[in-house]
């Protein structure tokens, strides 16, 4: 048992080194004023009940000039009636249809590489439709890309979660990245394996996503958020990571059910291979969820006194981690003592796509169907 309770520590302080050094690196972007045009591409399908909000967020912009590009994935609700009348009002928003789906294209990245290829801004910032951006964020990413000679930089949003569904799942986003991505060492290398983003909010430099092929040359994947930062460092680009949660806001899903289904559709990109998973579940499960299991068989006399100390001590190390995770990032206090079930969660998730992969072989998302995997 003391072994457990030892490992249980060892694998809570991994996450836990990490995000005290990540959260003091990851700061928010101080905005400066330039001239150079930063356009806001927002592929949209379906999203009449967010875009509205979401295209006069952009179009609050202030500090850099800005247009608005509204890629219209061929929606059987009222978005593009929605944009058209804002449009008529502000030059600056332009409604662009999105052509039928090509064959072996994913439906956000055609859409995205639409938007970009009629974009005139020296950046493209991506957004998705459920993201309402700050007045100072497009300036904010601009100028940290300058400063910094990244040719793409991003943020996760203050994600808002007004369900339990939402608490159980999205925290896991921040983190992930807090806890077991090492920020200094991906300043410091280029090499594409740190590369990170959050596809709801991204930042590129026009003529460096050009250069490296655009959401074109990762037109299989559903998880650009992964892909394009490290399509960029194979390109021999800097990219970077911003604490995101002054620049925009997002409600990314209205229920565990959305939840699940989203999440899922990008885990096979990400945890969900059968050589990462096993690596993960240990990671996750024996540093967030071990400890929890051994106080609690402490407290029917089941793990001896040195044992119950030592896992005890995980126990608070893991807590004090999501709870540090948590305030910087904004986000609901009442996730902080769901943490230990979020895990399993994340995890369920995870072992649920990729044992469902060998079987169906395909991803769904917005009534469509993908192959997983790239070409």
């Amino acid at each position: 048992m003391l072994a457990l309770a030892l490992l249980a520590l060892a694998l809570a302080l991994l996450p836990a080194l990490l995000a005290a050094s990540n959260l003091t690196l990851l700061r928010t972007p101080e905005p400066e004023a330039g001239r150079t045009l930063v356009s806001i591409l927002i592929p949209a399908r379906n999203e009449a009940a967010n875009i509205a909000a979401t295209v006069r967020a952009a179009l609050a912009s202030a500090g850099v000039p800005v247009e608005v590009l509204v890629g219209d994935d061929h929606s059987t609700d009222g978005t593009a009636a929605l944009v058209r009348e804002i449009a008529a009002g502000d030059p600056r928003l332009r409604l662009v249809p999105v052509p039928s789906l090509p064959e072996g294209w994913t439906g956000k990245n055609h859409a995205c590489a639409h938007l970009a290829a009629k974009a005139r801004g020296e950046h493209l910032l991506f957004i998705d439709a459920d993201v309402r951006l700050e007045p100072d964020a497009a300036a904010a990413l601009a100028a940290h890309a300058r400063r910094t000679g990244s040719a793409l930089v991003s943020g996760v949003p203050r994600q808002r979660m007004e369900t339990l569904g939402e608490r159980l799942t999205v925290p896991m986003i921040n983190f992930l990245l807090a806890g077991y991505l090492p920020v200094a060492l991906m300043r410091a290398s280029l090499r594409p394996a740190l590369g990170a983003a959050c596809g709801q909010l991204v930042l590129v430099a026009r003529d460096a996503y050009a250069a490296a092929g655009g959401h074109g040359a990762i037109r299989w994947s559903l998880h650009d958020g992964v892909h394009l930062p490290r399509l960029l460092r194979r390109s021999g680009h800097r990219t970077d990571l911003v604490a995101g949660y002054a620049l925009a806001t997002c409600r990314m899903y209205a229920g565990f059910a959305e939840a699940w289904a989203g999440f899922s559709k990008n885990a096979h990109e990400g945890m969900a291979t059968p050589r990462a998973l096993p690596v993960w579940t240990l990671l996750l499960f024996g540093g967030q969820v071990l400890p929890w299991l051994l106080v609690l068989a402490g407290l029917f006399g089941l793990v001896p006194g040195t044992a119950l100390a030592v896992a005890l001590a995980a126990l608070i190390v893991s807590l004090a981690t999501r709870a540090a995770i948590t305030l910087i990032a904004h986000e609901p206090m009442a996730t902080i003592p769901l943490h230990p079930a979020a895990v399993l969660v994340a995890l369920a998730i995870q072992w649920n796509v990729l044992l469902r992969r060998e079987r169906a072989g395909a991803a769904a998302w917005k009534g469509r169907r993908y192959t997983i995997g790239a070409p």
